[in-house]
């Protein structure tokens, strides 16, 4: 028996056992050669979910989403540049830009002031979203937030591959190195506990880690710092409510220098700590989303 033909798709070629592991999305037209891919389900109030770094919406699909679609409207999306959603250059990469890009697309659903809910970078954006339009949302939830400028390792990792000619070096690693540091990579964000094996199995690795996502995640980690000292800046005068989770186990982003100190500098955040818990702790602890998430919306009607 033959083996099954590559598949193309708006971002380039997937192997059939990838495009077998893509969770069905819609796209909108954001102008200028931007798109904002995002998949929905569930009912009521809504609820904007947002993924982290070597990941697409799939991850949070994965984790918290089928337990939000209880209670919730929830709409997932691509961060832009990443997944199936376009930007336009390393321009779009900074994090205020992506919340904005966000914000566009959420304005052409017809949104009306959901609850953003944002993973590690996702985070970030989330924080940048309700300190740039904190009259359209009703509040922040951050898991494992990075939120304060600091060397990190996707500087080394993945920076060189925003430069010029970084295309081809990202083509490059994608057929030497990646194949064994990309695993390694993904395996280590669950640190303390271990992958799922549900999870090893449904998510799409392939679009997460090919060589275009990669490049996008150079641009990420070079507009890092700028996008990050803008928020650290203006965290004082945030006026959504904000819900931070942080594992006291996380090896990715420091929960003490972040999430922690965060809640410190953000007016009225509210911080939760999960025990024996690391990075991925929406997968651990999706019933903490759920909680974060529901007490963003008691905070709404608490002001109605």
């Amino acid at each position: 028996m033959s083996e099954p033909e590559p598949i193309a798709s708006p971002i380039g070629v997937l192997s059939p056992t990838v495009a077998a592991r893509l969770v069905p999305r819609s796209t909108l037209d954001l102008g200028g050669g931007r798109t904002l891919a995002y998949a929905e389900t569930g009912t009521g109030p809504p609820v904007v979910v947002i993924h982290g770094t070597l990941m697409s919406l799939e991850d949070m699909w994965l984790g918290p989403v089928p337990m939000l679609a209880g209670q919730f409207r929830v709409i997932a999306v691509d961060r832009p540049g990443h997944g199936f959603s376009r930007r336009s250059g390393p321009a779009d990469a900074h994090s205020w830009r992506q919340a904005a890009l966000i914000r566009d697309g959420i304005a052409a659903l017809g949104l009306e002031r959901p609850v953003i809910v944002g993973h590690s970078f996702g985070a970030a954006v989330a924080l940048a979203y309700g300190l740039q339009f904190p009259d359209t949302i009703a509040g922040v939830v951050a898991l494992a937030p990075i939120c304060f400028p600091e060397p990190r390792l996707e500087h080394l990792l993945f920076g060189p591959r925003a430069v010029p000619g970084g295309n081809w070096l990202s083509g490059l690693l994608g057929r030497s190195s990646d194949p064994a540091l990309l695993p390694l990579l993904w395996n280590a964000m669950f640190l303390p506990g271990t992958m799922p094996q549900g999870y090893a199995e449904a998510y799409p690795f392939g679009l997460a880690g090919n060589a275009e996502q990669l490049v996008a995640e150079g641009e990420d980690a070079a507009g890092l710092l700028a996008g990050l000292i803008r928020s650290a800046l203006a965290y004082h005068t945030c006026r959504v409510p904000v819900r931070i989770l942080g594992g006291d186990s996380d090896i990715v982003v420091s929960t003490p220098r972040h999430g922690l100190w965060a809640s410190h500098r953000i007016p009225g955040a509210h911080f939760s700590g999960l025990a024996r818990t690391g990075h991925m702790l929406h997968h651990q602890h999706p019933e903490a989303v759920l909680a974060a998430t529901r007490a963003i919306v008691g905070q709404g009607h608490e002001k109605v």
